[in-house]
Parts: C-alpha cells; structure tokens; sequence
C-alpha cells in the first residue's frame, strides 16, 4: 500500500491481523510450497494491512473450496515481495499500491513478473484530521494553514512540533519530504503499525482530541472513526519523481495484482483465478470490518462473504 506498516501474519494455517510493514527482508522465507511442479498449491504475498488480508483470505478460501488447492501464505513487506515473486518464492501480490521501479525492472526488463490486472480497489494516500476537529476548525484542511494548529497538535513524540502521525517507515510515504518541501512546523512520528495507528486514532477519537495523520482509502476506520482530508498542493505527473523534492499530494492509485511470470503462464486454473479476481472498496471493507473490528478470524470473514456474494465470486472461477 503505500508506505505502511504492521505486524506480521505468516503461516499455512491462518492469517493474523498485522500491525505494520516491516523493513525486513522476507524474500528468503519462501513456501515450500512456491512453485512446485505439479502440484495443486498456490503462495500467496500477505502485506499486513487488513484490506490485503481481506483480498488474501477471500482468495485462498475459493481457492481451497472451490478449486481444490492448497493454499500458503507469507508476509513479505511491500518492496521485498517484489524481488520474492521474482524469484518464485511466492505466486501472487494481490495489492500493490504503485511501485514504479519495481515494475519497470521485473515487469518491463526481466520479465519474470507478470501485470495480474486490476484489483478493483483505488487507493488513496493523504493526510487526515478527524472530522469533529474540521468542523470546528474549518480551515485546517487547506495545508497553508496547518502550521496555526501546530500548538494544539504537539505530543510528547513530536516536541515542540506538531504530529504527523504515519504508521510504518515501509509504507509508501513521502510524508518527511513533504514536512521539510512545505516548509511546516510538524515532526513525522511513526507509529510502528497499521494496528497501533489505528489503536492511536481511536484514543484521540475517544478523548475528542485533535490529530494529524497519513491515512489511506479505502479503510473500514472512517465508519468508525469519519475523518476529513487536509488539501494537499495538487498532485501532477512526475511530481514525485524525485523522493527528497516532493512537494505535492499523493496520487490515486488503481490498486494492482502482479504474478509470477511462469505462474501466470503455467498456473493453471490458480492463475486464471486470480487473474480473475476483481471486487469493490465495498467488498473489500465488508470483509476488513469483520476481520479488524469484529476480530473474526480471516478465513471466517471470507467464509461469511462468500456465502452472501456468490454472483460476484462465481465470475472469477475458470
């Protein structure tokens, strides 16, 4: 997604709720399962914000139901799942929210990486206070006029500075550049993960404080939790070209699927499957509710999905 960040799920078993992205190099922790020749299996990248647990687990329980697969996953953080499915150490990402160097070596140069369509979902990075907070402050959601609510942002993290408050440093986030580019008078704090940012963003809610934060749509947080977005200088082609000179907003990202490409060649009905695999923000945010709010466990929300949208799931089967 994005610049982000939780803890890790892994595991042939279960998918666990993650709180962030990591740094680490996963690309070594393959499936034994990865590629192996003719066999019914299939290894999936987790990234460990709950919408891409909710395309995984929706994935894999079709997969093992309806297809007959088994199916493995691993948590590999956003950059090094590209080199592992490179490598085949994993068959899928079922969400990439735009990787563009990546893309340009395997996909366009090495070819070992095959375009898997898109997933469905837009995605959209920005920077987000809560709703109440906009409503009293109307003009906080025009950047020129953060650094007036600096004050009332501080935290015991951010000093003498307003918070920014991100959630990984593996996320996609420009968020630094953007602070020093802007010239504003705030200090980006990460909060480690998706889960403790949203943990962060609940209490702030709870105590009707006012908070600053990289957010990303879709997210099941806003139902809880409504929160407007700051307006960020326009977003035009090429303005992010250069990481350390950003000084626009985030685009809106057709949110993507990418395969192995031997898999997407020789995988059989697995890969026309996920090919295939198409739903809505709505879709996706039904299932990441139950998973983050209503802690079911992933292959439970799936399950509940699946049994209620059959005329959606049906048109992906080979």
């Amino acid at each position: 997604m994005r610049l982000r960040t939780t803890p890790a799920l892994a595991g042939v078993a279960a998918l666990t709720l993650l709180t962030g992205c990591g740094a680490a190099d996963m690309t070594k922790q393959a499936s034994p399962f990865a590629n192996a020749q003719g066999a019914k299996t299939v290894t999936l990248s987790v990234q460990s914000w709950v919408g891409a647990q909710a395309n995984v687990a929706v994935a894999r329980y079709l997969l093992e139901h309806e297809l007959g697969y088994r199916v493995d996953t691993v948590q590999v953080d956003e950059v090094p799942a590209w080199d592992a499915l490179s490598q085949g150490r994993v068959d899928a990402i079922l969400e990439d929210w735009g990787h563009p160097e990546q893309e340009r070596r395997y996909v366009q140069d090495k070819k070992t990486i095959a375009a898997g369509g898109d997933l469905g979902v837009t995605g959209h990075i920005g920077w987000f206070v809560p709703t109440y907070f906009a409503k009293q402050h109307p003009d906080v959601t025009d950047w020129k006029h953060l650094d007036k609510y600096a004050d009332l942002l501080r935290t015991a993290e951010s000093g003498d500075k307003g918070q920014l408050m991100d959630g990984s440093p593996s996320y996609v986030t420009n968020d630094k550049a953007l602070v020093e580019n802007l010239d504003l008078d705030y200090k980006v704090v990460f909060a480690g993960s998706e889960a403790a940012q949203i943990t962060q963003i609940e209490q702030f809610a709870k105590e009707k404080k006012p908070f600053l934060t990289y957010w990303y749509t879709p997210q099941w947080l806003f139902e809880k939790v409504p929160m407007t977005e700051v307006k960020l200088p326009p977003y035009k082609e090429g303005c992010d070209a250069d990481p350390a000179k950003v000084d626009c907003a985030y685009p809106v990202t057709p949110l993507q699927k990418y395969l192995n490409a031997d898999f997407a060649k020789n995988g059989g009905d697995a890969a026309e499957f996920l090919k295939n695999f198409k739903w809505t923000t709505e879709d996706q945010n039904q299932v990441s509710l139950m998973i983050a709010e209503q802690k079911m466990r992933p292959e439970e929300a799936a399950k509940k999905w699946v049994d209620s949208h059959g005329s959606v799931w049906e048109k992906w089967l080979p």
